[in-house]
């Protein structure tokens, strides 16, 4: 493979991201090698890969993520990392995400009506009610408030009883925390409190072993005890759930199904929504802006994602030898692409490095692209909306240093202190409805 310089690795590095995403080495490597390898030493207790081609580029990203005939979602899933066994890759590979067509299309229609713009909708105020419910006057850990609603909407879209909601945020922390010690190992629920399928997955849960992936059937095994039992339960018809047991699945596309919607759904609000206060704080002239201008809250919602995506980078497998960026890419060869990057191409986001509540056109890659574009998409807008618009009553200020997630995959915060006191009602009394207030949604869309 070729020679790059030392830096590159840092691309790879969990430690360079927990203080920052490395935007500025982004933005050399965009311009110098676009299309670079880097290497994939031992971190910890998890054993060193082949290494890969990472992609920075916006219009290279995009051209990866639309054509799976080339890069494939399915031949070694979609994480950096392999699966430790060929038992392993062969389950995850049928998860929706880790699927190219017709097989990944198949799946998507299945579910795909519970995340319609219009079952959005109904959904809506019920989301905005929640949001609204959420914050109090004093201090507390906005990671902390903002996990709530996320949890809360996955619990109703897949009919998990309220009292069982808790296990989702566990489940989610063990999957995308698993390079941070705070949450490898996170339990949170009070057993006492849960159903008797909750309790019976909890006794499910396997002891943490150092290097078995944390994704692996064996690491959720009380994930996936608790999918089954749900599925023996009355459940609203509308509900996924609902909609998977009517589906035909086979077991192991019904566990990873459930995987996604439970960690997947879950991840990206978790670090957006926290993400986007911080931003803003870091930015009190465009906070005043949106303030003074309620009807920008559309456009600030997608400047937020653009600006703190959620995933860093997806991996793809190369089918074939070929050509990308003008390096030459063997068949069987990984290849990341970083959203992170792309969201920072001058060629495309004028100023890139300038957070602007009226950016547009705004075409960023946080929701992925292609056949992948994110399933729930307009569900996390909803969700974004129905936060950032009722905190603009709320006069907010830090009231602590935020601390972020150690992840190579994850851009998120653990914690991040406020202080809330309640303030005016924006201009124009608040603000506007839903449907009045979101932009036309660009081309780009939490990836499924």
């Amino acid at each position: 493979m070729p020679a790059n310089p030392p830096e590159t690795g840092d691309v790879f590095l969990p430690s360079t991201y927990a203080t920052a995403v490395p935007y500025g080495l982004f933005a050399r490597l965009r311009e110098e090698d676009p299309v670079c390898w880097v290497p994939e030493p031992a971190v910890g207790p998890w054993r060193a890969g082949p290494g890969y081609w990472a992609v920075f580029r916006h219009a290279d990203v995009k051209h990866v993520l639309r054509t799976p005939e080339d890069f494939s979602s399915h031949l070694g899933a979609t994480q950096i990392r392999d699966p430790d066994t060929p038992a392993d890759l062969r389950f995850v590979q049928a998860m929706m995400l880790n699927m190219d067509p017709p097989g990944h299309s198949r799946l998507r229609r299945i579910v795909a009506a519970a995340f319609t713009p219009r079952a959005v909708r109904a959904l809506e105020r019920a989301i905005a009610e929640r949001a609204a419910a959420l914050f109090a006057a004093g201090e507390c850990d906005f990671v902390e408030v903002a996990a709530d609603l996320p949890v809360w909407t996955l619990a109703h879209v897949m009919g998990v009883p309220p009292r069982d909601s808790r296990l989702l945020y566990d489940w989610a922390s063990r999957v995308i925390g698993y390079q941070d010690d705070d949450y490898a190992a996170l339990s949170t629920a009070d057993v006492a409190s849960l159903s008797p399928m909750g309790r019976l997955a909890v006794a499910a849960r396997p002891e943490p072993r150092p290097g078995v992936n944390p994704r692996s059937r064996a690491a959720l095994a009380d994930m996936f005890t608790y999918a089954h039992a749900l599925a023996k339960t009355p459940i609203d018809d509308k509900s996924v759930m609902s909609a998977m047991r009517r589906g035909g699945l086979t077991e192991e596309e019904f566990e990873n199904m459930f995987f996604l919607f439970a960690v997947a759904g879950n991840e990206t609000l978790r670090n957006g929504i926290p993400g986007g206060l911080l931003t803003l704080l870091d930015h009190p002239g465009e906070l005043a802006r949106l303030r003074a201008d309620p009807s920008l809250l559309g456009s600030a919602v997608e400047e937020m994602l653009r600006f703190w995506p959620p995933v860093v980078h997806f991996r793809r497998t190369a089918t074939r030898d070929l050509t990308l960026g003008g390096r030459r890419v063997r068949a069987g060869d990984k290849v990341v692409v970083y959203h992170a990057s792309a969201n920072r191409d001058p060629a495309v986001f004028p100023d890139p490095d300038r957070f602007d509540v009226a950016r547009s056109p705004n075409d960023h890659v946080s929701f992925g692209f292609g056949p992948h574009v994110c399933l729930g998409a307009h569900l996390a807008r909803a969700q974004f909306r129905a936060v950032f618009g009722e905190l603009l009553s709320w006069d907010v200020e830090p009231a602590g240093a935020p601390m972020r997630l150690t992840s190579n995959f994850q851009n998120g915060l653990k914690h991040l202190p406020v202080r809330l006191k309640k303030g005016e009602a924006p201009s124009g009394g608040g603000a506007p409805p839903a449907e009045r207030r979101r932009p036309r949604p660009p081309s780009s869309g939490p990836t499924a």
